[in-house]
């Protein structure tokens, strides 16, 4: 964990949070060991239009985690249809990456079977194209366990605003105070935090 993610952690401890309601997820980077496939779209999408591939500093501060209208704008500045047009190509090329080989976490499947024995709601809450989010949440075999899924488009602002939680918290009827957050990107944990939720990173 970084500093600054560590700056924005929530206070609240999860015996808090007793008794237990539901848990929110994000879905890349979290559920799955997406990151590494997203590398390799962006690398492939700057090779064909003859750009230099951003180094990690830069895709840490700039990409991960981020709204692809976002990530557009930071990386074509001056052209926002060609950013947006290389944003979409890039995805398609990571759902064909993604469609081959979508590595889970570690520990995924007994952390969903505790929340499964437990009865306790569950969401996924994340800032990929709705295509994406379902790709994924279908390789992994997770299907049935989540009530809803709450992607960047379904809100008036995406991550690291808080909507996205909030949409999430009513959707199921909720509370805060009885819900967390699994997250790993900064704007996804200062979204968590933004609605109040404390956020395990």
């Amino acid at each position: 964990m970084t500093a600054g993610e560590n700056s924005v952690q929530s206070k609240k401890c999860i015996p808090d949070l007793a008794p237990l309601e539901a848990v929110l997820f994000d879905i890349d980077g979290t559920l799955c060991d997406s990151d590494p496939l997203h590398y390799i779209a962006f690398c492939q999408m700057f090779a064909e239009i003859g750009m230099e591939v951003p180094d990690d500093e830069f895709v840490s501060k700039n990409i991960a985690g981020k709204h692809n209208d976002d990530i557009a704008a930071i990386l074509f500045p001056d052209d926002i249809p060609k950013g947006l047009k290389f944003m979409e190509d890039g995805e398609a090329k990571f759902r064909r990456l993604a469609s081959e080989n979508l590595p889970s976490i570690k520990g995924l499947y007994k952390l969903t079977k505790w929340i499964e024995d437990r009865g306790l709601k569950r969401a996924a809450v994340t800032n990929a194209p709705k295509q994406n989010a379902e790709l994924m949440i279908s390789k992994l075999g997770l299907q049935d366990f989540f009530h809803l899924v709450i992607v960047a488009s379904d809100c008036e602002r995406a991550k690291p605003y808080p909507d996205p939680y909030l949409k999430a918290l009513q959707l199921l009827n909720v509370s805060k105070d009885h819900t967390f957050v699994c997250e790993d990107s900064l704007p996804g944990i200062k979204a968590g935090v933004a609605a109040g939720l404390p956020v395990v990173d």
